[in-house]
């Protein structure tokens, strides 16, 4: 496992401060955020290329925060590869074996084995120059993994291939983490990406971790307006708590609040001003004015649509302005056109009040 404890770290304007991360034996972590958020200086400061101000780096329980980085037994793929344009893929592969001293021989057997490995045996006696954008990052991979690292460090490591490419290394990265049980930790940006990939993931801004946990939480369960925003949740509104309902042994407890002038319910107890989200797949949209429970039905008015591949993206006005996704089938259902009046419902166990 890798761990971080207090990391500082400040460059520029930039800064690192009092940073703590963990990321088990065998886990396949994503450090998520936009750009300029410190990613790739994390990485940095793991495997030793930056060096922190303060703090403490541990791999597989050993203190590594002095170590030069060719001796921490980490893995690291650089953005732009890094890839060594006068040697050939072979040599390219066995550089860090053949700087530490390896026999021909070995160096030989561990180059094969990685290339086995990510399927690139046929590319062993070829130049870099000529190479796609997906053999360079299988290269620099295999650069990474003959040396057997405990920890492999992977920054954005697909960011500059085609969406097909992109899902093919994906998936190749996962086969060969799983394979290894690699301690591994990428970076993205990217949400897809990251859900083909990751076991946990954190979600860094401006130096700061804002929650790590898993893809399900943190697209459901965001602690911050920011971490809801970053994963693409546009229905982010505040509210004042009207009545809290006590649970009666049938039923659990319940709040009811206001927002844009409609009272809403929620499952738990709140108080005072309240900021919640609602994802968009979320919504439930009629043309029935009597469909859906009770609560939570708002009237709203369709303003557009457009096609985003796997879902239909609706706005929609009202009470509150909302962003839906419906499937293609739901949508056709629904048969609404720009300004048909709709009902949205909104099931209180789909609404997330966001912590204080």
């Amino acid at each position: 496992m890798i761990r971080a404890v207090r990391l500082s770290f400040s460059i520029g304007d930039f800064r690192l401060d009092q940073f703590n991360l963990e990321v088990a034996h065998g886990q396949y972590f994503v450090m998520l955020g936009p750009p300029g958020s410190g990613k790739t200086i994390l990485l940095e400061c793991l495997c030793g290329l930056a060096r922190i101000a303060s703090g403490q780096i541990y791999i597989d329980g050993k203190d590594v925060t002095n170590l030069e980085p060719r001796t921490r037994g980490i893995g690291y793929v650089p953005q732009d590869y890094a890839l060594f344009p006068n040697l050939s893929v072979e040599r390219n592969i066995g550089f860090g074996l053949r700087v530490r001293g390896y026999s021909r021989q070995v160096i030989t057997s561990k180059v094969m084995q990685a290339a086995e490995m990510l399927g690139i045996v046929h590319l062993l006696k070829r130049s870099i120059y000529g190479l796609s954008g997906g053999e360079k990052q299988r290269v620099a991979l295999a650069r990474a993994l003959v040396m057997q690292p405990k920890v492999l460090l992977l920054d954005e490591p697909v960011c500059a291939l085609d969406e097909a490419t992109r899902q093919d290394i994906c998936a190749q990265l996962h086969s060969v983490q799983r394979q290894l049980g690699l301690t591994t930790i990428h970076v993205s940006h990217n949400l897809e990406e990251t859900f083909s990939v990751a076991d946990r993931a954190g979600i860094l801004y401006q130096g700061n971790l804002q929650q790590v946990g898993s893809m399900n939480q943190l697209l459901r369960e965001p602690r911050n307006e920011f971490v809801a925003h970053f994963m693409r949740c546009r229905n982010i509104f505040s509210g004042e708590v009207m009545a809290v309902k006590p649970a009666d042994g049938s039923q659990p407890a319940s709040t009811k609040f206001r927002a844009g002038g409609v009272d809403l319910v929620v499952p738990g107890k709140h108080k005072g001003q309240i900021k919640f989200i609602i994802r968009p797949e979320n919504i439930l949209l009629s043309g029935n004015p009597e469909s859906g429970s009770v609560d939570n039905k708002l009237q709203v008015k369709l303003v557009r649509s457009r096609d985003c591949g796997n879902y239909i993206r609706i706005e929609l006005n009202g009470p509150l302005n909302l962003v839906a996704h419906l499937s293609h089938a739901a949508f056709a259902d629904l048969a609404a056109k720009p300004q048909s009046d709709l009902i949205a419902v909104l099931h209180p166990e789909n609404i997330h009040v966001l912590p204080e």
